[in-house]
């Protein structure tokens, strides 16, 4: 068995282990996970820190996951735009494969809550092929990405042999790969992994750290190891109350990926996810953390502020508002500072 996947197997899953570790309501915990499934990796469990502090929010389950009854189990109407198993079409050049439901950690604010740690909804091997003839013959799709759960999951012959295939599609130019391994559990990133996704180059990978806290010496190795193989890397995050809706962290966030070859990309208001209520944030508070960022640190290190809209809608980035007024081809514009600008249109 190789290193990683032991040092996987010793995951908390239950509630009666992680009391020992952590100063939890066993009883609450229980019934959390009776309905939403637990894994703390070790590496991730050293990680945690503080009671209620950025780490263990995101893995620790809270009973607020039951208890709170907004939202939807798919708010996003992703199963509305699978026409095959296993695979979603929501834009015309771009489809997503669903490949893994297994993470190494299960993220507590997760939007496919529904669907991750649950074993009969991995996507077969019957499934991954109807998915590649799917995508054979929708020419407009250039760009297929590996989704989950955590696609890194999958053991290294398996990944190797769906990049192969996808790969070997004419009009596919592009594969991604999103994964928060290089933030939860590092380990999973090794020179054989890197070996492979050097082979398929352009491999664009976007990992998930939500908090400065997780750019640890582990995850700095992981992503320059990744880097080194010439994949292309990518932040997505998510904007988290109580986590990381602040500007100073945000900047802090933004900066230090920037330290490690990690461009930020996407700065996701939370979807409204059933289990997941405790950790939004409202619009106009994010509005809000974005102005007082932007302007204040170089602007490779600020993602865009993206929605994605319910019933399907897709993805659509939010600014803040600049201008203050307009007249005729006349635009008056408040910067970043607070001052008036002045700029004629042509």
């Amino acid at each position: 068995m190789k290193k990683w996947k032991k040092l996987l197997a010793k995951s908390v899953t239950d509630a009666k282990v992680l009391k020992k570790y952590l100063d939890v309501d066993k009883e609450e915990i229980e019934k959390v996970i009776g309905e939403y499934p637990m894994r703390i990796n070790p590496y991730l469990l050293k990680l945690i820190g503080k009671r209620n502090g950025p780490i263990w929010k995101q893995c620790v389950p809270d009973v607020r996951e039951i208890t709170l009854k907004k939202g939807q189990t798919d708010p996003l109407h992703e199963e509305a735009y699978s026409p095959v198993h296993g695979l979603i079409h929501r834009y015309p050049g771009k489809a997503l494969l669903y490949v893994s439901n297994i993470c190494a950690s299960y993220c507590r604010f997760c939007t496919r809550k529904r669907k991750v740690g649950f074993e009969y909804l991995t996507m077969r091997e019957e499934d991954f092929q109807a998915a590649l003839d799917y995508i054979r013959k929708h020419e407009k799709i250039r760009d297929v990405i590996l989704s989950g759960g955590d696609p890194l999951m999958l053991n290294d012959r398996t990944l190797e042999r769906y990049l192969r295939a996808i790969t070997r599609i004419k009009h596919v130019e592009i594969v991604r790969i999103d994964s928060r391994t290089p933030s939860t559990f590092p380990q999973r990133i090794t020179p054989r992994l890197c070996g492979i996704l050097k082979k398929y180059d352009p491999i664009y990978l976007l990992t998930h750290f939500n908090h400065p806290k997780e750019i640890t010496s582990e995850a700095k190795n992981a992503c320059k190891m990744l880097a080194d193989a010439g994949v292309v890397l990518g932040n997505q995050s998510v904007l988290l109350k109580g986590i990381n809706d602040s500007a100073l962290t945000l900047k802090k966030l933004g900066e230090e990926l920037l330290k490690i070859r990690v461009r930020p990309y996407y700065l996701y208001i939370p979807d409204a996810v059933r289990g997941t209520y405790h950790f939004r944030v409202p619009i106009r508070k994010a509005l809000r953390l974005m102005r007082a960022v932007i302007g204040h640190t170089s602007g490779l290190a600020i993602p865009h502020l993206i929605i994605d809209l319910e019933h399907g809608g897709g993805k659509l980035p939010l600014c803040p508002k600049y201008v203050a007024r307009k007249k005729g081809k006349k635009y008056t514009f408040r910067n970043f500072e607070g001052k008036l600008f002045y700029y004629h249109d042509v």
